[in-house]
This record gives structure tokens, sequence and C-alpha cells, in this order.
């Protein structure tokens, strides 16, 4: 799933080839995208594109007052071409949910692999009567992403601190990938309960989390669109790396696996040596 260095790459670069331009047609190729039918999405035709913006994982082009906003979910992407396919695209046919055209012949294509069919498309007046957007917790990038702010978010707290590093209603932007990332440079296991972390902890997890994804975004930054996933692949030290060798202590990266979802992470460096069991509902093996 792209996180918030992919979308923040993605702003840029769109900033860098959208703006100023304006919007010759929009072409949807799979109505269920579209989570909202008013105004339509063929309103944004013949409107400028005046701004890109990111609120957490939902990527927001601000077109002359009306928002195209997009959310990637777990399979969606955004292809860039700079001389898009004049003909219609065949409606319900490929990974191809909604394409814009732009006044020069550019524009990008949304699109979805897979069955789940996750990817979210919003044509609204305010980005923040998408449902997604209004529930956002904190911007781990923002000025108000203190070390303070990060304790008051976890005091208390039962669940486990992975979990809560994934909530948007708390953190926005940080995801499955990226917390795993965290976790493991921290050396916290990502079972252990948010509120069982001592103030040093949380000062090491505050430094972690925005060292870890400035990291990314300055990785990304510059990037075309279409090697975002392969740059994010290569940066991670234990997230999609089971079985193999742990960079720090050489461990073998470990995994969890859920219904749709998994972790990774290492022993050695996390959980004292321990395995954690591979199992929903998962507790640290005594």
């Amino acid at each position: 799933m792209p996180e918030l260095p992919e979308v923040e790459a993605l702003v840029t670069f769109l900033r860098e080839r959208a703006i100023g331009r304006v919007v010759a047609r929009v072409d949807v190729a799979g109505i269920e995208v579209l989570k909202t039918y008013d105004p339509p999405a063929t309103a944004l035709a013949g409107l400028e594109i005046t701004d890109v913006a990111r609120h957490g994982k939902f990527l927001d082009l601000d077109v002359s007052g009306l928002h195209l906003v997009t959310h990637l979910a777990r399979a969606g992407w955004l292809r860039w071409n700079d001389a898009l396919p004049t003909a219609p695209p065949r409606p319900g046919k490929g990974p191809l949910g909604l394409r814009v055209h732009l006044d020069d012949g550019s524009g990008f294509d949304l699109t979805e692999m897979g069955t789940r069919k996750r990817l979210a498309v919003y044509v609204v007046k305010d980005p923040e009567t998408v449902p997604g957007i209004a529930r956002l917790g904190i911007d781990p990038l923002s000025p108000e992403f203190t070390a303070e702010a990060l304790g008051a978010l976890l005091a208390g707290v039962r669940a486990q601190v992975k979990g809560v590093l994934t909530d948007q209603s708390r953190i926005a932007g940080l995801g499955n990938a990226y917390s795993d990332e965290v976790l493991w440079e921290v050396g916290l296991s990502p079972f252990k309960p948010a509120a069982n972390l001592a103030p040093a902890d949380v000062g090491r997890l505050h430094a972690a989390i925005v060292g870890t994804l400035r990291s990314a975004v300055a990785r990304a930054s510059g990037l075309a669109a279409k090697d975002l996933k392969s740059e994010k692949k290569s940066g991670l030290n234990v997230h999609g790396r089971t079985g193999l060798p742990c960079p720090r202590c050489g461990d073998t990266v470990r995994e969890v696996s859920f219904a749709d979802t998994s972790l990774q992470y290492c022993p050695t460096c996390q959980t004292g040596g321990q395995p954690l069991a591979d199992r929903r509902l998962s507790r640290l093996l005594k």
C-alpha cells in the first residue's frame, strides 16, 4: 500500500506536471471506484488544476475549487503518461479505474491490480467531507507532532503499539510497512502494549517515526511515479523481507500473518530472541 512517503512524492510529481494544466476530459472505466456522484467526475472538465496536496494517505488535486481526492488502497497506483490514448477506455476491462486527460495531451490513470477493488475516488467541494479524511489524526511530519504529542496519544492505550501506529485516526499516513521499519529501528515488539512504553521509549519512537518517514520522502524525491514502488521496497530493512537476514544483527526476519495482511520483525532486535506466534490475536510465546 502506498503510504505517506509515496503519496508525498506523488504530490511533488504532480505539482511539477499538472498545476496550471486544464482538465480536458475524465474517463470513468470502473464505476465502482467513484464514491461520490454529485458533482460528477465530468464536472472537472474545463477546470484548471491549481494545487495538489496530501491528507494522510489521500491524494488531493484542487481543480478550481473542486477536489479530486484519491485513496490508492493496497493495490492502487497513479500512472502518468505524457501522451495518453485519445480513444475512450473500455469500461470494466483491466485495472484502469479512472483516466484524467489534460489539455496538452498528458494525464494520468488511477489503476488497481488484484480483486479487492478498494481504490476510492471522490469529487467533492471540500476534502473534509471525505469520511476517511475527516477522521484523520495528526500528521507525523507536521510541527505539531512532538514527542509529547505522541506520548499523549499512547497514554493509557492498552492496544498493541503496532496497531496504534497504523490507526489513521491517531497518526495519519503511517501504514503497515513503515510501522514495521520504525519498530525495528527502536527495537520494540509490535505486540507491546502502547501504554507500557517508558518515556525514553516514546522519545526514541518519535524520533524513529519522523526520521524513517523523512528519509523515505527524501529517497523518493524527484523520482517518476513509476519508480516509487521499487524505491520503497529497496529501502526497507525488515518489512517484506521474511526469511532474509536482519541487516543489523543477522538473525532471520520473521513474519506474523493475519487474514489479509502481515507484519515482519527481527526476533533478536525486537522480542528478546523469542518468536511471535503466527496467528490472529497472537501473543509473545512464553
